[in-house]
């Protein structure tokens, strides 16, 4: 489809009225396939393919149609109804759409690729799965073992009336082991890195060596014998080391989300609530400590929301979020600048309108979010804690509607006395305040420390959008934070 959309879209277009003064069309073509391989059983393979296209026009107002029908005919029928709903929108929208700001950079992207999943055979994957699905296998109180591989290949091409043009080509992997162990009545779960795949990158089969995935089936088993043994994670106020892993989750919700324009602007009040960020806050308010440096980074290497244009067809460059602990801009893309700038706040924003899919318009998202690396190694963070808990790995999460009051669980956990990690601990958890959590950021680590991960399920939106988003963090420590375990 995506071959002959440009040729065929300017046909199509060219029955518009006069009256429209831009349009703009983003084909899409996804290929997924997920294997898995579940205490030595290979499940059927799930392979999909998913071709489409959006269209924008403006015509006094904005309004957008999709089609799966490439053809002429298709793309013609599509046209009409967005500038029908356009023509229906114009002089009662909040914004003067007509003059939005418009894409004019053309350029190319794709993911960096060694070795092509698409290359492999089925065989040789199911293989690999099945391998480290049995090195998992060490102990009769293990009593379940997953093992899956989640491939997708994207072509995305977008271009409007005014020559814009931008082609992008995604190839995104998500391996993940999953282990469940049980020891009389105490049952816990233990995964790779996360029961929501934290661990997925852009790139072929090698990002299985950076997952270390050949070795991942035994350690994560020995976790999880390890926590059914386990004791419960104390309670009280004290020291809280976070690992990649749940540093992660802790960006995602309470900085990523609180930051998106359209909901500080009041979008998603409707679904999702609002934000404890206001606009009047950017350039002045103390988000976090003067160790917290927050970096939005499309281009970062191998990051699972790493792209060269957004979906509005702006191009995507790396821009601070947060300095030495003060809030510098917002994740808004051109459009909510410019409806920012209305409401009297030139905010500034970077390239992040993104969309889940060809049915689907693009809104506000955090994409590569990330904390930027300290000077402090491991050990350093580790020998700095009177008496604390390291946490590792998401696995339950809540939070207000408004981005603020928190409460996040963790796989595992270990108690650290006198600089020294001492028990395992299982249902380690720990709450707080989105508003002053980062103020009590005390340590950061270094990049030796650091980790690129994400989450391919990030919801947001009516009708509902779940995207892919990368965040990359080192271990942080915080001060005093109200930690509890799963008696309390």
């Amino acid at each position: 489809m995506l071959d002959s959309l440009d040729t065929t879209a300017r046909r199509a277009a060219a029955g518009l009225p006069s009256s429209v003064s831009h349009w703009a069309v983003r084909g899409v073509s996804e290929v997924s396939e997920q294997l898995s391989v579940r205490d030595g059983v290979a499940e059927a393979p799930r392979r999909s393919r998913d071709e489409g296209v959006m269209v924008t026009v403006v015509d006094g107002g904005m309004g957008y149609a999709a089609t799966s029908d490439g053809s002429e005919a298709g793309l013609a029928a599509a046209f009409r109804q967005a500038q029908a709903l356009a023509r229906a929108a114009a002089g009662k929208t909040v914004y003067d759409y007509a003059r939005a700001p418009r894409p004019r950079d053309s350029g190319r992207y794709a993911s960096r690729v060694e070795r092509p999943a698409r290359d492999a055979t089925l065989g040789d994957k199911l293989a690999l799965l099945a391998r480290v699905n049995q090195a998992a296998r060490i102990d009769a109180r293990i009593v379940d073992a997953q093992t899956s591989l989640w491939s997708v290949a994207t072509d995305q091409l977008f271009f409007t009336s005014d020559g814009m043009r931008a082609e992008q080509r995604f190839d995104f992997l998500t391996p993940a082991v999953q282990v469940t162990a049980r020891d009389g009545n105490v049952t816990q779960v233990r995964s790779s890195a996360g029961q929501y795949n934290g661990f997925c990158q852009q790139g072929g089969l090698e990002v299985l060596d950076r997952a270390h995935f050949e070795g991942e089936g035994p350690r994560v088993a020995r976790e999880a014998l390890e926590l059914v043994a386990a004791g419960q994670c104390p309670t009280g106020t004290m020291d809280l080391v976070l690992m990649p892993d749940q540093m992660m989750l802790q960006i995602h919700e309470s900085i990523g989300h609180p930051l998106e324009l359209d909901r500080i602007l009041g979008d998603e009040r409707n679904f999702a609530g609002t934000s404890f960020v206001t606009p009047d806050m950017f350039g002045s308010y103390r988000y976090g400590s003067e160790l917290l440096n927050v970096s939005y980074d499309p281009g970062r290497a191998h990051e699972f929301a790493a792209f060269a244009f957004d979906d509005d067809g702006t191009p995507a460059v790396r821009e601070m979020l947060i300095e030495r602990g003060i809030l510098k801009r917002p994740l808004g893309g051109a459009l909510s600048q410019a409806r920012a700038r209305e409401a009297g706040f030139d905010l500034g924003g970077v390239a992040t309108t993104r969309a889940c899919s060809w049915n689907r318009a693009p809104i506000d998202r955090m994409s590569n979010l990330n904390v930027e690396p300290g000077d402090a190694t491991l050990e350093q963070l580790i020998g700095s804690v009177g008496y604390g808990v390291v946490m590792h790995t998401n696995c339950s999460w809540s939070i207000d509607d408004s981005r603020n009051k928190f409460q996040f669980g963790c796989e595992y956990g270990r108690v650290i006395r006198d600089g020294r990690l001492a028990e395992v601990v299982r249902n380690p958890n720990y709450r707080g305040i989105s508003a002053t959590f980062w103020r009590s950021l005390a340590m950061v680590g270094d990049a030796s420390t650091m980790q690129t991960m994400g989450t391919p399920f990030c919801g947001k939106g009516e009708p509902s959008q779940v995207i892919r988003v990368g965040h990359a963090a080192p271990a942080c420590k915080f001060s005093s934070v109200d930690v509890f375990g799963g008696a309390n």
